[in-house]
């Protein structure tokens, strides 16, 4: 796998990511404490036909921070100047848990930046209690640390494979810097109503992929806006939870092969 690229779109922002391939553009956007590498089983198939371009959000790996207090829009609007920086656009998009917001946030403001989306394990209108409970670790995070053992163990069952990416998620988790943890995870906690209102005029390919085990990125999520976007579609990988990109990798590449092979449609805004 290539070193990563180092891409500044302003003085006080730099991005590092991955890029490896040619053909059509698929950015790959990883989740909260994690590196682009979280995606390498997704790197390396489809590298191999597409031009893969996996970000390292604002505060992870190499990448600068955004400020303080920033809400999704503002990882939406760093995501639009990424893409209009390196003029990768129209491209497929595909997010996984907080890059699934970034995904949907992004092609319901830049509809015609977009051939493709997919959300892996991606939320939408949290339940009282459970919107409660991702406030509360959110503030955990901002006052006290990383906690390692809770993710861990909502993210992971225990088979051979499941502990296999269950170390390597702990390692990306253990290398991040609390605060700019916290700005990301405050983002992803208030994050999951911004932009659910705005499926139904996705017009692209939109695949929705959980696993049947996620407690937090439900199949019901899943299915409510795979039946709210004109073109979703649905894939639920039974005996899976949260990181279902690793811990059932081939299920999940060739879930996006089929999303790749659908034919695009854009839509413009008027």
């Amino acid at each position: 796998m290539t070193l990563t690229t180092r891409l500044r779109l302003r003085t006080d922002q730099i991005v590092s990511y991955l890029d490896q391939g040619t053909g059509s553009p698929l950015i790959l956007i990883h989740g909260v404490g994690m590196q682009h590498q979280a995606w390498s089983p997704q790197i390396e198939a489809f590298s191999q036909t597409h031009r893969v371009i996996a970000i390292d959000l604002p505060g992870h790996g190499e990448s600068t921070p955004l400020e303080k207090g920033s809400e999704l829009p503002d990882f939406v609007q760093w995501l639009h100047d990424f893409i209009i920086a390196l003029n990768c656009g129209p491209a497929n998009i595909a997010g996984h848990s907080m890059g699934a917001l970034i995904a949907g946030g992004y092609v319901s403001e830049h509809p015609e930046s977009v051939n493709r989306v997919a959300l892996l394990n991606g939320v939408y209108k949290r339940t009282e209690t459970a919107q409660k409970a991702v406030l509360t670790r959110a503030d955990e995070i901002a006052n006290g640390g990383i906690d390692l053992k809770g993710p861990l163990a909502r993210w992971f069952t225990e088979s051979p494979t499941d502990l296999i990416a269950k170390e390597k998620t702990e390692r990306w988790l253990s290398q991040m810097n609390q605060q700019s943890y916290a700005i990301t995870y405050r983002a992803f906690a208030r994050g999951d109503a911004t932009y659910t209102d705005s499926w139904e005029k996705v017009k692209c390919p939109a695949l929705f992929l959980t696993g049947d085990g996620d407690p937090n990125s439900t199949p019901e999520m899943s299915r409510t806006m795979a039946e709210q976007a004109p073109r979703g579609h649905l894939c639920i990988i039974k005996g899976h939870k949260h990181m279902a990109n690793l811990t059932a990798a081939d299920t999940v590449n060739d879930a996006l092969t089929d999303w790749l092979n659908q034919p695009v449609c854009h839509h413009r805004s008027s």
